[in-house]
C-alpha cells in the first residue's frame, strides 16, 4: 500500500525519465495518483514509461543540452496541465574519470546536462511554482559530497548543484517554494551494470563477482534499488516533508561517512 502522500492530481515534470531512478520515480508518483510530464533524449523509451505510468503522462522527447529546450518543456507542461506543482531535476550523467584523463568537452557536456539543465528548468518553472507554492527536487550524487580522483567531472557538477539547491532554498523562503536534494549512491541502474561489465572484462571475473567486488570496494552491503531513491524522491515532494527545505538526504546505504 502507499502512504498517502497528498500528491493526488499534482502536476510533476520529471527530467531525465527514460530509465533508471528517473523511469522509477515517475512510477512512485504515478502510483500515488499524479499526473507526469517526462523528459529525456529518448522518445521510444519515454514513451514505454508514459504507457506504464497510464493516461496521466505525457512525454516530451528533446535534449536538455540545448538552451531553448527547459523553456519550451515547462511552457508544454503548462499548455496541457494548466500549472506545475513539483520539477525533479535528475537529468545528466557525468563521464567518470579524473583530470587527465578527461578533456574540455567531457567537462563541458557534464555542465550543461546536468548543471546547467537544472539551473534552466528550475528558472523556467519558478513563476508556476510560485503560484501553486510547489516544490523542486534536484537528484545529484554523493560524489558531490564526497569527492574521489575518478569522479573529477560529477563531483564538480554535483556540489555546483547542491549549493544551487541551497541558493534556491534561500530564494524558495519568499516565494513558498520548497527547494532540497537527493543524494543517490550507488544504485542499480543500466549504468552501474555497464560499469560492472566493464570491470568484469578488466579483471577477468564474472559479473556476479565484479559486483560484489565493487560493492565491497563501496563499502556497502548491497546496490540501491531505483525506486528507493524514487521513494525519498516522493517523500520530499509530499505534504509529508512540509518543514523539509534545502534539505540534502544521502540514500546510499550508508558509503557516505562524512558529517
Amino acid at each position: 500500500g502507499t502512504m498517502d502522500l497528498g500528491l493526488r492530481g499534482k502536476v510533476v515534470v520529471i527530467t531525465g525519465a527514460s530509465r533508471g531512478i528517473g523511469r522509477a520515480t515517475a512510477e512512485v508518483f504515478a502510483a500515488e495518483g499524479a499526473h507526469l510530464m517526462l523528459s529525456a533524449r529518448s522518445g521510444d523509451q519515454l514513451e514505454d514509461v508514459a504507457k506504464h505510468c497510464g493516461q496521466n503522462a505525457y512525454t516530451f522527447a528533446a535534449d536538455l543540452r540545448n538552451p531553448d529546450v527547459p523553456d519550451h518543456l515547462i511552457a508544454t507542461a503548462i499548455k496541457y496541465f494548466g500549472g506545475i506543482d513539483v520539477l525533479v531535476n535528475n537529468a545528466g550523467a557525468t563521464k567518470r574519470g579524473n583530470i587527465l584523463e578527461l578533456d574540455e568537452y567531457d567537462w563541458r557536456d557534464g555542465f550543461s546536462l546536468k548543471f546547467f539543465a537544472a539551473m534552466r528548468c528550475s528558472r523556467a518553472s519558478w513563476p508556476h511554482l510560485k503560484r501553486s507554492k510547489g516544490t523542486i527536487i534536484n537528484v545529484v550524487g554523493v560524489g558531490g559530497r564526497t569527492p574521489s580522483a575518478d569522479f573529477a567531472v560529477g563531483g564538480s557538477v554535483n556540489a555546483a548543484l547542491l549549493n544551487l539547491t541551497k541558493s534556491l532554498a534561500d530564494l524558495g523562503r519568499n516565494d513558498s517554494i520548497r527547494v532540497n536534494a537527493v543524494n543517490p549512491g550507488s544504485i542499480a541502474t543500466e549504468r552501474l551494470q555497464r560499469r560492472i561489465k566493464s570491470l568484469a572484462v578488466e579483471q577477468h571475473m564474472t559479473e556476479e563477482i565484479a559486483l560484489q567486488a565493487m560493492a565491497k570496494q563501496l563499502a556497502v552491503n548491497r546496490f540501491g534499488e531505483p525506486a528507493e531513491v524514487g521513494r525519498a524522491i516522493a517523500f520530499l515532494a509530499s505534504t509529508a516533508a512540509a518543514y523539509c527545505h534545502g534539505s540534502i538526504i544521502d540514500v546510499d546505504g550508508g558509503q557516505t561517512r562524512t558529517l
